[in-house]
């Protein structure tokens, strides 16, 4: 039975309604809460940690939910509350009793829940011994050793929920791995993808031939000393799982825009407003919605999240942003503060079908309009890859992306020199945009079907970086 358990509702649970789940294992469990309140957790009378329920959400995004759990779940329409309940595996029941809570939270409230088959409304009986099971164990992770911390994942899309996201945060300040377990059948979200990056975290795939095997880098791997770590063969080298290689080309493809903009640090700033023209201009919508974690559940508010991001300065602030079913899109967004203002790192992936060709032609009209009205661009390379229309990783080989154009904005030009940036050593004339005072240039690279432009976008590259 899965770790986790997520009840989906019409209405917020009420006081009433979470204590009647909470009775799914009788009387003599006891209740507590941690970080700070937000999470309630269910325990056995000695302390120990058996189910962790985080405190319902309110999903404002249509499609949300099925996104992440699969598109044949039958969901509430949108909004619905999200009350997700995650068990240990240290005890054998914990993972029914994260069911009978679900169970009961949907019974009472009209709702469903996922996976459909965990929920019930019995009373669970503990009989396990769990005198050995520690007390203040961290609720995401399920294996903790001197330098990993090892999460088990049996849902067939892992989003980076707060969840999994303070178990990052907590392995990287215990200066430990992260090591995300699925099964072959799991598929990660783009920002699980993007936080994982690369090692010492991994994703763990379970093969019924290979064994265990990277998920991102195809290396057979093993359980060694407390972690998961490369399998060698005798002469040295890392085998690639044979399951890894096993790839099938849909036709589908990913547009990806990675933007980098500046600002002066001033009360009048507006964030995401770049983010927002990019969406408008290449779906012809806003973004629906945006949040910390997914799911995404607030309706899109650059106002809100400038005021997150200022709440939170001079700190960082990661967010997410996701587009509207018809037009599956995502961005992931990092603001912080520098010495030069406030900086966004924008990364908006956009997916077609075989026979929806992406809006390359609009790439020029939106480089000019990011450069010529106050968005406060520095640069955006523009690519495309073969990838799933939906977004979702699979633990299978990828084809690179291949580079459609480099806008550079007028800052970035004449840091450069602009006389310098408008004169490559290469058969590649740029475009200006704005004023010939204080240009932007726009350099096309080609429609992504010729390997070359990489060669191409190295030499450009080497090239401005040699500028005044």
């Amino acid at each position: 039975m899965t770790k986790d358990v997520i009840a989906l509702t019409p209405t917020m649970p009420d006081v009433r309604t979470l204590l009647a789940g909470l009775y799914a294992g009788g009387p003599d469990l006891r209740v507590r809460t941690a970080a700070d309140g937000a999470v309630v957790q269910l325990c056995t009378p000695d302390g120990s940690t058996l189910v962790s329920i985080e405190a319902p959400i309110l999903i404002h995004t249509p499609g949300e939910p099925s996104r992440l759990l699969g598109t044949g779940t039958t969901t509430p329409d949108s909004p619905v509350w999200w009350t997700e309940a995650r068990a240990t595996t240290a005890v054998l029941e914990a993972g029914q009793l994260a069911g009978s809570f679900a169970g009961r939270l949907a019974t009472v409230l009209g709702g469903t829940t996922w996976p459909p088959e965990a929920a019930t409304t019995e009373v669970i009986p503990l009989t396990t011994d769990t005198t050995t099971t520690p007390a203040n164990a961290h609720p995401a992770i399920d294996v903790l050793t001197d330098t990993t911390a090892v999460v088990l994942q049996d849902r067939p899309v892992i989003p980076m929920t707060s969840w999994l996201s303070d178990a990052l945060r907590s392995a990287i300040t215990s200066d430990r791995a992260l090591h995300i377990v699925t099964p072959n059948t799991a598929r990660l979200t783009l920002p699980t993808r993007n936080a994982l990056g690369g090692h010492p975290h991994r994703w763990v795939v379970q093969d019924p031939q290979d064994g265990y095997y990277d998920g991102l880098s195809g290396a057979v791997l093993h359980w060694q000393n407390g972690t998961f770590a490369p399998a060698r063969t005798t002469s040295g080298t890392t085998p690639v799982a044979q399951a890894f290689t096993n790839t099938t080309n849909t036709g589908d493809r990913q547009l990806i825009l990675a933007l980098r903009t500046r600002h002066p640090a001033d009360d009048h700033l507006i964030l995401g407003r770049a983010l927002e023209t990019t969406w408008h201009h290449l779906t012809g919508t806003p973004p629906a919605g945006w949040s910390t974690a997914e799911p995404v559940n607030l309706p899109w508010s650059t106002r809100q999240l400038t005021d997150l991001a200022r709440r939170r300065a001079p700190r960082p602030t990661w967010l997410i942003a996701i587009g509207h079913p018809d037009r599956p899109a995502l961005a992931t967004i990092r603001i912080a503060r520098t010495t030069a203002g406030v900086e966004e790192d924008i990364t908006l992936t956009i997916g077609y079908a075989e026979h929806e060709p992406p809006p390359l032609d609009a790439i020029p009209h939106l480089a000019e309009a990011l450069t010529t009205a106050d968005h406060g661009l520095t640069s955006m390379l523009t690519s495309l890859r073969h990838g799933p229309r939906d977004l979702t990783i699979a633990p299978h080989i990828a084809t690179p992306p291949n580079p459609v154009a480099l806008t550079l904005g007028p800052d970035t030009v004449h840091a450069i020199g602009t006389h310098h940036a408008q004169h490559p050593p290469l058969n590649l004339t740029p475009t200006q945009l704005g004023p010939a005072s204080r240009p932007a240039l726009h350099y096309p690279l080609g429609d992504a079907t010729n390997d070359q432009t990489w060669t191409t976008l190295k030499h450009l590259t080497q090239h401005l970086r040699t500028g005044t």
